[in-house]
């Protein structure tokens, strides 16, 4: 934990932290805005679109609880080092996938984005590390605010650079270079190409994908973490199944896998929505995706005020509320204003869910427990998550958008029982976490 006396050294710790998290989430925008149509360009199968997103989850729950093992031994910054260079690596393979039109390498490309992702997902308890108590809602709620930054980053850089690998194999060089990596008779599969979707579209995107890890890890590099500090414990804590046990760590863990669950679904079956069932175009997907990143990123600046403010149990059921809008509004219709208003929404719900689930599980776990619950409920959370991503391909393929939205209401509501049990029920949730002001006053 921070030292209470040093708060311009953790603003700017948070802030650095913050831009990390941007930087990050401008990676992810990329792959949110293009992966689905990557997936449907490669694979066998048009049901298997998301597969690629599906595995980039699953990758992140498997790598969730070994990063969380290397950084209690190495500390944060080794960790989020590591994890960006297999971004870099990652948005590399997934180029040289796309130039092969190998849906394999593709597939792999994604696992090593998967490590990625979830080092790019710890810089909220990062925030809570270099934060004082009194302020650590508040310091979650900033950096992962970062991302709206993102938001008008990472989609523009989609759009900017989907169909440029066409006129950069018209460099004879560069056409040499891809040529000796990838195989022979690529720059002539551009020659007189034309048209919407050029050959080798979204290469060119991964491969400056490739350079903004590395303008992580030069942030990263400047945050001055606490110094890591030998804890001597009498043990380790609680066992992992009395940790998950707690009331308060279920519904933690729900609020997170439907947040998560529910934004990812959509946004997966979006781009395919849009651009295979109602015949927008790629840009328009890219400028959804923007908006809903804004969704999810811009009540950052807010969230740990209201969390202070209305209790986090009020801000979860908020955000429960929100989802089941986005649910409705996408089942309402398929213009452009339709599809917006739908991802501003389940964004917005992420947002409440992801920031006020991460406060909650910070309640329910002692110092020596930290590490391992933190990896346990990453490891539930993203689990879940790639089963939401792999069954949007499946049910926007076979049902279309608007049974998709559909299928969500009946998680939502089991998900809003459990915190309205919650609220309710006398002492079950952690000091301060139940009643509005609480946590404020604290």
């Amino acid at each position: 934990m921070a030292d209470p006396d040093s708060r311009p050294q953790m603003k700017r710790n948070v802030a650095l932290l913050a831009l990390c998290q941007a930087a990050f989430n401008s990676s992810t925008g990329v792959v949110l805005s293009i992966s689905a149509l990557v997936g449907l360009a490669l694979a066998p199968n048009a049901s298997f679109a998301t597969l690629p997103q599906a595995l980039q989850w699953e990758a992140t729950a498997v790598f969730s609880i070994p990063l969380a093992l290397i950084m209690r031994k190495f500390g944060r910054k080794p960790g989020f080092i590591v994890g960006a260079l297999f971004g870099s690596a990652g948005a590399l393979v997934a180029a040289m996938a796309i130039f092969q039109q190998s849906f394999a390498l593709y597939l792999t490309a994604i696992v090593l984005f998967g490590a990625y992702t979830i080092s790019g997902q710890t810089y909220r308890f990062a925030a809570a590390d270099v934060a004082t108590e009194r302020w650590r809602s508040i310091a979650i709620s900033l950096v992962i605010g970062g991302g709206v930054v993102a938001a008008f980053i990472g989609p523009e850089i989609a759009k900017l650079t989907h169909h440029l690998t066409a006129s950069w194999l018209g460099n004879d060089p560069f056409a040499r270079a891809i040529e000796f990596i990838c195989g022979p008779g690529i720059a002539a599969a551009t020659a007189g190409a034309a048209g919407p979707n050029p050959p080798y579209q979204f290469a060119s995107t991964f491969i400056v994908l490739a350079f903004i890890p590395l303008v992580l890890i030069a942030i990263v590099s400047i945050v001055q973490f606490p110094p890591k500090v030998e804890q001597k414990f009498d043990n380790t804590g609680r066992s992992l199944r009395a940790i998950a046990a707690q009331p308060s760590f279920i519904v933690a863990v729900l609020c997170a896998v439907i947040g998560w669950g529910v934004m990812v679904l959509m946004m997966a079956a979006t781009p395919l929505a849009m651009v295979r069932e109602y015949g927008h175009s790629f840009e328009q997907a890219a400028t959804v995706a923007q908006w809903h990143m804004v969704g999810m990123f811009a009540p950052s600046f807010f969230t740990g005020w209201l969390i202070g403010r209305f209790g986090v149990l009020n801000i979860l059921i908020a955000g429960l509320v929100l989802s089941t809008s986005a649910a409705l509004i996408g089942m309402s219709g398929g213009t452009m204003g339709y599809f917006l208003a739908a991802n501003i929404c389940v964004g917005t719900g992420w947002n409440f869910l992801f920031v006020g689930s991460t406060a909650l599980l910070t309640r329910v776990y002692r110092p020596e427990e930290k590490n391992k619950c933190q990896g346990l409920n990453d490891a539930l959370v993203f689990q879940s998550v790639a089963a939401f991503s792999f069954s949007a391909g499946l049910l926007q393929n076979a049902v279309g958008w608007t049974t998709v939205c559909m299928v969500l209401i009946p998680f939502i509501v089991v998900v809003f029982i459990a915190v309205l049990w919650l609220k309710l029920t006398s002492r079950a949730a952690p000091a301060g976490q139940g009643q509005p002001g609480a946590a404020a006053a604290e």
